[in-house]
């Protein structure tokens, strides 16, 4: 379960000429190793988490995600290894109103084709190792932000990914349950051995990373190891 990024450049049509959102972009993110990807606005952080979701792909350059060359697949490709080896948490949960948090998971396993029974029993684990095993049964509005935020780690982690990716997960939390949030990331990092990278341009909680990699106009600048407490 490892992410690598191997000499990665991706450019953006920008009038008459390009503009480069990465420039030669090296990463690895071994299994059970939880990576902060900082920097301002406009660095390339985005970019660099579109690629490794496969939901761009780079000019050039490898992708391997648990050891595919994501470059040799086609779009149903693609879309068949995000659904099954990469988890993506999104900035802002986007959980369906009118499901349960459990529901929100069954949905995933359903579209990867898992059992309605195993995919509930799979729901209310996962559900137990964020801490809501009590909040199964309720829908989004009578959860709080920080507890959306959980169900959506869950509901990326229903498939058992290889690879979890993190999009600002602390933006709209305040400092306490944004530490939470982070604490339960590096956890289940750990725990499932999944290669995770973190977006994020707070470096408050950074003490919590394994490793920390800022870029800044598109290339990586620096790596940093962080020792977990």
């Amino acid at each position: 379960m490892t992410l690598h990024l191997e000499h990665v450049t991706l450019t953006y049509p920008d009038g008459d000429s390009r503009l480069t959102a990465l420039d030669d972009v090296c990463l690895h993110v071994p299994a059970g190793a939880l990576t902060a990807v900082v920097g301002p606005s406009g660095s390339g952080k985005s970019s660099l988490l579109a690629v490794a979701a496969t939901l761009v792909t780079p000019d050039a350059g490898t992708v391997l995600v648990d050891g595919v060359d994501t470059g040799e697949l086609d779009r149903a490709g693609k879309a068949a290894l995000r659904r099954e080896r990469v988890g993506i948490v999104f900035q802002q949960p986007n959980l369906l109103p009118s499901l349960t948090a459990a529901e929100q998971l069954q949905v995933m396993a359903h579209l990867s084709g898992r059992a309605p029974r195993a995919a509930r029993e799979r729901a209310l684990e996962l559900l137990d190792a964020v801490g809501l095993a009590d909040q199964a049964g309720r829908r989004p509005h009578q959860l709080s932000g920080g507890q959306r935020q959980r169900v959506n780690i869950a509901r990326a982690l229903m498939n058992d990914p290889a690879v979890l990716l993190v999009d600002e997960p602390t933006s709209a939390l305040d400092h306490e349950r944004g530490a939470a949030v982070l604490d339960l990331l590096a956890t289940l990092t750990r725990e499932r051995g999944t290669a995770s990278v973190l977006v994020t341009h707070d470096r408050t909680h950074l003490e919590r990373m394994d490793r920390t990699v800022t870029v800044r106009d598109g290339r990586l600048s620096g790596e940093e190891a962080v020792a977990r407490a």
